[in-house]
């Protein structure tokens, strides 16, 4: 084979890995097959990322810059008067710094039978639980894409069949779950990694079926008068790892191990005027040594239409709060968040959100800032800014202490 085409296929198959390629080859044979497939809705976005760093990185090839392109193409197509449809949601992301933030996921791609009191679905979803605004404690289905956000609301597709039962006295999900998908992160050349590098290659589990294991979830939701509140049980492989130091090839790195745990958590939220009252509580056995509870509590109160400039201020304070004696294995274990939201209601969108997590401990401080903008009626611009200030070992954050960052996105969206 001559050395440019070795080249190319080496290219082809770093940037579409084995997996990706099966789903969009079958995506691509049911468009042709089908043709009502090709009378659905396109939409979707496509980016460029520009990362700036304020400090050099714990180690000398991490870079003070990176560079990315994403695109996420989304197509929908509903039949039998609604009650069937079809969802496909892709996800490709090139990174210039960090080779395992190139990847490929399916973040959808699911096929939706309703009926008055019921609902089916299959295939690959994203589900979402929670109310809260700093930290997700209940929301535990899809697996995080860390290396897309460090906030960890970015997710990876999950397989799975799901039933919802809907009925006047709230709406029951049962969730079967065939698959696991192994936490994204950073690689040695990238940066928000903390200073030891995480070896997805030494994943290992506490199943024998290791990622080939079924899981199941349950959960019940409901509104009564100005409260809305979900009661949710996940018994499966843990979406969050435990870490192992070992060393390899003549470098301490961390080993990932995904125990089997129940988790039973709690999600509440009232809505009153212009407060939001939320709570999030979750009961954990098997991550660990010992079982352990922690919540996070709080409330949005929000100033709407300030002196009829149409400006919207919202005020959010959250507890957070793990009876672990964390520092050294949760980051937000006795912390405080305040923060504000700001909506301009204007013809592009303005929004602004910022805050702060404080730790009472030892006063650590963690900042975000997050504004997007729309420029026309296709194109957005967003900026993010996180700085880590005070923190010190063991605590967790502590290891971004130098990922101080401004991150810049331009999207496009047709």
């Amino acid at each position: 084979m001559r050395p440019i085409r070795r080249q190319a296929l080496f290219v082809f198959r770093t940037l579409f890995p084995e997996s990706a390629i099966k789903v969009l080859t079958a995506a691509l044979l049911l468009s042709v097959s089908f043709p009502f497939l090709q009378a659905g809705e396109w939409s979707g976005q496509a980016a460029l990322e520009a990362f700036g760093f304020s400090r050099g990185g714990s180690e000398p090839q991490q870079e003070n810059t990176a560079f990315s392109v994403f695109v996420e193409p989304e197509y929908y197509h509903a039949w039998d008067n609604d009650r069937q449809s079809l969802t496909v949601k892709a996800f490709f992301r090139y990174d210039t710094q960090d080779a395992e933030r190139t990847h490929v996921d399916v973040r959808e791609l699911t096929w939706l039978r309703a009926a008055d009191s019921w609902e089916w679905r299959l295939g690959v979803r994203k589900v979402f639980w929670g109310v809260t605004e700093s930290f997700h404690l209940v929301d535990i289905i899809n697996q995080t894409d860390l290396v897309e956000n460090l906030d960890g609301e970015e997710k990876l597709g999950q397989p799975m069949a799901n039933l919802a039962w809907i009925n006047d006295w709230g709406t029951v999900d049962l969730f079967l779950l065939t698959g696991f998908r192994e936490r994204t992160f950073a690689g040695a050349d990238g940066r928000l990694r903390g200073g030891t590098v995480v070896d997805s290659d030494l994943a290992h589990y506490a199943s024998g079926a290791e990622d080939q294991r079924l899981d199941a979830a349950i959960r019940y939701q409901h509104s009564v008068a100005a409260w809305d509140v979900g009661v949710s049980h996940f018994h499966g492989t843990s979406r969050e790892p435990l870490f192992t130091p070992v060393a390899r090839d003549g470098a301490v790195v961390l080993a990932p191990y995904y125990p089997v745990i129940d988790q039973t958590g709690l999600d509440v939220q009232g809505t009153f005027g212009s407060w939001l009252l939320k709570l999030e509580g979750a009961y954990r056995h098997g991550f660990g040594e010992t079982d352990f509870a922690a919540a996070v509590a709080g409330f949005e109160y929000t100033f709407f239409d300030v002196k009829a400039t149409g400006l919207d201020i919202g005020v959010l304070m959250e507890f957070l709060w793990d009876e672990r004696d964390a520092a050294a294995t949760h980051p937000f274990a006795d912390d405080v968040f305040v923060g504000t939201r700001w909506a301009l209601n204007d013809t592009w969108d303005t929004t602004f959100l910022g805050g702060v997590v404080w730790d009472r401990e030892n006063a650590g401080r963690f900042w975000n800032l997050e504004a997007s903008r729309r420029l026309s009626d296709q194109l957005k611009l967003s900026l993010e800014m996180r700085t880590f200030s005070n923190t010190e070992s063991p605590d967790l954050l502590h290891g971004f202490h130098r990922d101080d960052h401004l991150r810049l996105e331009l999207g496009y969206f047709w």
